[in-house]
């Protein structure tokens, strides 16, 4: 039998706000000694009240809006129960049954739409730091504004994740809701994995959830793993469990840590110490005023310049550059400077944009285009030349290692002396190359 993995994940980022989620603790934890972001909230002392981070709420929403999710006129925080160390209430407040953001979706690179289940808010836990027999605890983390993402389980490759975890670190970035820095922890990953017969509809009976990943490559990894070691336990009759599970790095593979509990098991009930979140409509609206154009709107934007893909992708990598971008195609258009050669520019030759002016690349560029040859017939002989003295490159990008090309532009660059369109080269290259393999 054919097995096909379920998967779906739960992404959790830590909110750049300046307090915690319900006190006024500072939320600038990272590399401070540990224990001196605390209070009797946060601590969960008796007699402590929480009350609620507003600008928290609102980047919640921002990140709700951005998804296409449905925010929630009127949301509830609850007590979810469970005993860990990290948790000096014992409960952590979250959202279940009435989060603040629902029903959203995310478009892939490969086309293939991810459902959004929910965004909501919550608060993070403290940090566990084990040395030898004795573990110590940090509460400056615990506190601290932490949204979670769900999906639906609609992944069914590893790609698929690892383009889906990049597009939420991007996004998270453009809003300037979070750094999402994944080494210092600000953004973590979690996938519920199953398998199921291919053919099959219906959900599996049980998920593995693969807990606090850390990194793109640990989670591709882990969940490569856990497909394997799920298809491998069916095909021997044994049956699967709900579990969690954690990833051990240096011995590539996952580990046992606890027997995954079930919603009920948590004892959700609304958190009595907060009130309602009610948002009018008005407050929505104003939030959505001031988003940002999206990384994925500008990179499409690009393209109907005339930008080549991978290009356009690139220079929308980050708010700043796509800014620095915007600003040169503005000061490149008075001066008749085709947008993919500022394209070209910025990506190869990777200015320092916090010290370089955008004017001062296109000045740079006008100065190179003189002499420059950008004439299709002129090219054409230049590019069969090459070709011809570097056949073994030519065959190489004939069998599928499309890198070879790099080789043959160079031979066109010698040969016209650096003034070559290298834009239009590889273009006539891969034309050429083309109609030979053919």
């Amino acid at each position: 039998m054919t097995y096909e993995p379920v998967i779906g994940l739960e992404v959790h980022v830590e909110l750049s706000t300046k307090s915690k989620m319900f006190c006024r603790c500072s939320a600038d934890y990272f590399g401070k000694e540990p224990n001196t972001h605390t209070c009797p909230v946060c601590l969960g002392l008796p007699g402590a009240l929480p009350y609620i981070n507003e600008q928290a709420i609102d980047d919640c929403i921002k990140i709700g809006l951005a998804l296409n999710c449905t925010i929630s006129e009127k949301s509830l925080f609850e007590r979810k129960n469970y005993f860990y160390p990290d948790l000096p209430k014992g409960y952590q407040i979250s959202q279940y049954r009435w989060p603040l953001c629902v029903g959203g979706k995310i478009t892939l690179d490969s086309g293939e739409i991810i459902r959004i289940n929910r965004a909501h808010q919550e608060e993070d836990t403290g940090k566990l730091t084990h040395k030898g027999k004795d573990t110590l605890i940090d509460f400056n983390r615990s506190g601290v504004p932490l949204v979670e993402i769900v999906t639906e389980p609609d992944f069914t490759d590893v790609e698929q994740i690892r383009d889906y975890a990049k597009k939420l670190q991007q996004l998270f970035r453009y809003l300037g809701v979070s750094n999402a820095d994944m080494e210092r922890g600000d953004m973590r990953l979690e996938a519920n994995v199953s398998v199921r017969p291919e053919g099959q509809k219906e959900l599996p009976s049980y998920r593995v959830e693969l807990k606090n990943i850390n990194s793109f490559r640990f989670m591709v990894a882990a969940v490569e793993y856990e497909i394997k070691r799920q298809t491998e336990a069916l095909e021997k009759g044994e049956k699967l469990s709900q579990e969690t599970r954690g990833w051990d790095e240096d011995k590539r593979q996952t580990y046992l840590q606890r027997s995954k509990e079930e919603a009920h098991d948590y004892r959700y009930f609304p958190e009595p110490d907060l009130p309602e979140l009610i948002l009018d409509q008005k407050k929505i609206e104003q939030i959505k005023k001031s988003l940002p154009e999206l990384p994925w709107d500008k990179s499409n934007r690009y393209k109907e310049l005339n930008i080549r893909v991978e290009d356009a992708v690139r220079v929308a990598e980050s708010i700043e550059l796509s800014q620095f971008f915007d600003d040169a195609l503005k000061h490149g258009k008075k001066h008749g400077v085709k947008p993919q050669d500022i394209a070209n520019y910025i990506v190869n030759k990777k200015p320092d944009i916090e010290k370089v002016l955008p004017t001062q690349i296109i000045e740079d560029i006008k100065d190179k285009k003189v002499g420059v040859i950008d004439n299709n017939e002129q090219l054409e002989v230049l590019a069969k030349q090459a070709i011809e003295e570097n056949k073994k490159s030519a065959e190489d990008f004939k069998a599928g290692k499309e890198n070879a090309i790099q080789a043959l532009i160079g031979g066109v660059m010698r040969l016209s002396s650096g003034k070559a369109d290298a834009g239009k080269v590889k273009e006539i290259l891969t034309k050429l190359l083309l109609e030979i393999k053919n």
